[in-house]
């Protein structure tokens, strides 16, 4: 069934009785081509462009909860493309080219809201480390325009800007940023990749990786035995726990991220803005409510939910930018258990086994590489060759000292 407004309307006038469900609930079959272990945004991705570009169709996507359950549906639902290492600029450049056709290309809104982000500074350093960002941005294809205080002033006039301690000199503007509905974007994969044969197949929790004579021949799980010829490991916080059952051991940290969300406001936040003073990023949602974040809890956990002390870190420095924001009631809170790499930059490789592939150590750009991350995975299983934009990602790197040194903040890298 193809979404249209047309078909919005004879639906509201006949009772909304013709809509089929999104995607099927097929039990699981003995045998696919590939498995992909995680339904959240890379593990779909990764099965639509799998069917999509390379026509490989007979895929199962195994999900231990329902689909959308993990970390696509627990994040702030920021998209940009505004890193400035070379590796992960190109990446995250082609990722936001995706997501602005994104919603053509699955008959599905997902919500993709261009609205610009900014990056505050409050320091002539910070000016020039944005302003050096900003034209590795351009000279990548992207956009960026440096801002002045009074630039900032103008379009966001709310923030507090004679605070003495971090006064705003101003600001690093990404227009083509902005924000999509999180599990909005998991349901318009799910949906397409179903729609081309895929098999989403929810509660089916893979309990082992079976391997044979160095490579892999399939996975056990809660509803048996499956074999695949190949099988892609897209877990984010969990994936240290499934690699082990292969007997890997990755190079990540699994950490708690936690976020908030206000009560429902009129529209007054028109754009993403993060913080350069701390480790702040707010925006404010089609609902109305203010959805915000901050810094990670330093402390390895796979519990997703988070601490008061970093609740009170990220509320302090909500209020040090914007005190008005001190009278919004917070309405709820939630933790997604991120992937933490080294070097704070993704993997995207095969691995020794043969057959075996690996996604992860998205760090803090986990929602925002969905597109890109589903599209390089997809290339590398069908073809045995690392798409471009993600050669840089490889496992051996932290081996061979070929990092991508974005921003690794874990607690335990002394222990990989």
């Amino acid at each position: 069934m193809r979404y249209s407004g047309f078909r919005v309307f004879a639906q509201g006038l006949t009772g909304n009785r013709g809509w089929r469900p999104a995607w099927r609930k097929p039990a699981p079959r003995d045998a696919y081509d590939v498995v992909i272990i995680g339904g959240g945004g890379h593990g779909l991705a990764t099965a639509w462009y799998l069917a999509k570009n390379h026509g490989i169709t007979n895929v199962a996507v195994l999900e231990k909860g329902y689909l959308g359950s993990g970390n696509i549906g627990r994040n702030t639902t920021i998209v940009r493309a505004n890193y400035f290492l070379p590796g992960n600029s190109e990446f995250y450049s082609h990722s936001l080219k995706l997501w602005e056709g994104l919603e053509r290309a699955l008959n599905y809104n997902v919500m993709h809201s261009r609205r610009g982000l900014i990056n505050l500074f409050h320091s002539d350093a910070q000016r020039d480390a944005f302003a050096r960002r900003g034209n590795a941005m351009l000279a990548q294809g992207d956009d960026a325009v440096l801002l002045n205080r009074a630039d900032v002033r103008r379009m966001l006039p709310y923030l507090d800007f004679e605070q003495a301690r971090f006064p705003i000199h101003g600001g690093l503007y990404h227009p083509r940023g902005g924000t999509a509905r999180h599990d909005a974007v998991a349901w318009g994969y799910a949906r397409a990749a179903d729609r081309r044969g895929v098999d989403l197949i929810e509660n089916c929790e893979v309990t082992g990786i079976d391997v044979e004579n160095g490579r892999v021949t399939g996975v056990q799980t809660s509803r048996g035995p499956i074999r695949a010829r190949q099988v892609a490991l897209v877990a984010a916080g969990r994936s240290s726990q499934v690699a082990a059952m292969a007997g890997m051991r990755l190079p990540i940290e699994s950490h708690v991220l936690q976020a908030f969300v206000t009560e429902g406001l009129k529209p007054v936040i028109d754009h993403v803005i993060s913080f350069g003073m701390g480790h702040f990023y707010i925006s404010q949602s089609d609902k109305g409510g203010l959805v915000f974040g901050g810094d990670l809890d330093f402390h390895a956990s796979y519990g997703a939910r988070g601490n008061l002390p970093m609740a009170e870190h990220v509320m302090e420095a909500g209020m040090t930018l914007m005190p008005m924001i001190g009278r919004a009631r917070v309405l709820r809170s939630w933790g997604g258990i991120m992937d933490m790499s080294p070097d704070g930059s993704p993997i995207i490789d095969r691995t020794h086994i043969d057959g075996l592939f690996v996604n992860c150590g998205w760090n803090y750009g986990g929602f925002k590489a969905v597109p890109a991350s589903g599209w390089c995975l997809a290339h590398l299983v069908a073809t045995g060759q690392p798409h471009p934009v993600a050669a840089r990602f490889r496992l051996d790197r932290f081996a061979t000292g070929h990092l991508l040194d974005e921003e690794g903040t874990g607690s335990q890298h002394n222990l990989h």
